[in-house]
């Protein structure tokens, strides 16, 4: 039998609060999904003004993250023509993304969810998902 730690709702909660509170101060209205290790979605936010089309780019960086456990940036550099990972951004039906924006959470060395920001430049979202998850890291102290 495994046992499996896993984010809860109030888990992502805080990593949306986190989040949120970054994109609210750099001035970018973002979405912010958060998915557990398997991936699955737990919960979503489409700040007012984060884009329609980044509603589901940001899913997919919180899934990438999850599932391959490493940021989706890390998989752009690999991604590229001549490296191990060339082509993979095409696997599972596209939804493995490539594009800065998706960090994996970890507690105790262990992956136990994504979260996937969409809506400004990779940078923003990056820096800010990274915010969601100190919040959160802060918040468990």
């Amino acid at each position: 039998m495994l046992v499996i730690k896993r984010l809860d709702i109030e888990d992502a909660r805080s990593l949306i609060a986190g989040a949120r509170a970054k994109a609210t101060e750099i001035g970018v209205p973002m979405c912010i999904a958060v998915v557990d290790e398997s991936g699955q979605l737990i919960a979503f936010e489409r700040m007012d003004g984060g884009k329609i089309t980044s509603t589901i780019i940001a899913q997919d960086k919180a899934y990438t993250a999850a599932g391959a456990k490493r940021t989706t940036e890390s998989y752009g550099t690999a991604s590229l023509p001549g490296n191990p990972a060339y082509g993979i951004n095409s696997a599972i039906g596209g939804r493995l993304m490539v594009v800065g924006g998706g960090l994996p959470v970890i507690v105790d060395g262990e992956v136990v969810g994504g979260i996937g920001l969409s809506s400004g430049t990779p940078a923003q979202d990056v820096e800010c998902a990274q915010a969601g998850i100190d919040y959160f890291q802060a918040s468990r102290n």
